[in-house]
């Protein structure tokens, strides 16, 4: 497990000036709610691991969303993002990308198809990030759906998210303002937050995604650096610490309320948030889809519901 301390308060690093500097400047009207917690998640749109933290971002939320707020960044940097288009190109790397996906699908039970690699392959990642960036501008929550979406898309249907076509079916699909996001897409606030997003993880010196980092108000406590995907009861851990106390979790709700809310979620989503097995959760969810809750979308790895209650 790489777990590291942040030295957030002590003034030894010159960077950090910067950071609270750039999150001024990129503010936009998603504003931090008074919570005790504040975790920075660094990701990825195109990142499998990212999409496979999902169910445990998921239960954290539910059971102690009350304690803390999750702000998304676009990890990496830019000397990456523009070297992977020429890394990228040979069929070996598509090979190669395509296996990654699908042993991260096996390994974390979210789908990740690798077809995508050989069918329309993707050159220019840094486009989905700005388009993160774009929806940002109509709030956090906004943001947060359109990176859901974007990764359902991605992931599932095998669609190139750095065609601007695919980008504004997602931003319809989100419920974002449609015109709004069109001209946020291409606008030099987009692109500003996106270059703020690339220094604050260049400053915290995130190299490697999915990576959580996080902060308490005190900020002359260090916060903590988690690089990778781990149990959850890890992250409750962490949570425990910063907080000095033992936090009460929230029951998660019934599940026909999960689902009316989220409307689009894996039988792993269900399995992790709910604390069952898959072939629970998977029972559970046909059951329901008997009852026309919820149709069965099959995919490569795994299985998906998507809510039709009313």
């Amino acid at each position: 497990m790489i777990l590291t301390f942040y030295d957030a308060g002590s003034g030894s690093d010159p960077g950090f000036e910067n950071i609270h500097q750039c999150e001024s400047e990129c503010a936009t009207s998603s504003q931090r709610i008074s919570k005790p917690i504040e975790i920075y998640s660094f990701v990825d749109p195109l990142c499998p691991e990212c999409w496979g933290l999902e169910p445990i971002i998921k239960k954290l939320q539910i059971e102690y969303g009350d304690y803390f707020t999750i702000r998304h960044l676009i990890g990496g940097n830019l000397a990456t993002l523009n070297s992977y288009r020429k890394k990228k190109k040979g069929i070996n790397n598509h090979k190669d990308m395509a296996k990654k996906w699908e042993q991260t699908a096996n390994r974390s039970g979210m789908s990740c198809d690798g077809d995508l690699w050989f069918e329309d392959p993707i050159s220019t990642p840094y486009g989905a990030s700005i388009a993160v960036k774009a929806a940002e501008l109509q709030g956090k929550r906004a943001g947060s759906r359109f990176l859901r979406k974007l990764r359902e898309v991605v992931f599932l249907q095998k669609q190139n998210i750095t065609k601007e076509e695919v980008l504004l079916h997602c931003a319809e699909d989100s419920g974002l303002d449609l015109h709004e996001f069109q001209k946020d897409l291409h606008s030099q606030g987009a692109i500003k937050a996106f270059q703020c997003d690339m220094k604050i993880t260049y400053e915290m010196e995130v190299d490697e995604l999915p990576t959580l980092v996080f902060f308490n108000e005190n900020i002359d406590e260090e916060g903590i650096k988690v690089t990778g995907m781990y149990n959850y009861d890890v992250y409750v851990n962490i949570l425990r610490e910063m907080l000095k106390v033992d936090p009460t979790p929230d029951a998660p709700p019934p599940l026909e309320d999960f689902l009316k809310k989220y409307k689009f979620v894996a039988t792993q989503e269900v399995a992790v948030v709910y604390g069952i097995s898959s072939s629970l959760a998977e029972s559970k969810m046909k059951a329901l889809s008997l009852k026309q809750v919820v149709e069965r979308i099959p995919v490569k790895y795994g299985t998906f519901w998507r809510y039709i209650g009313d």
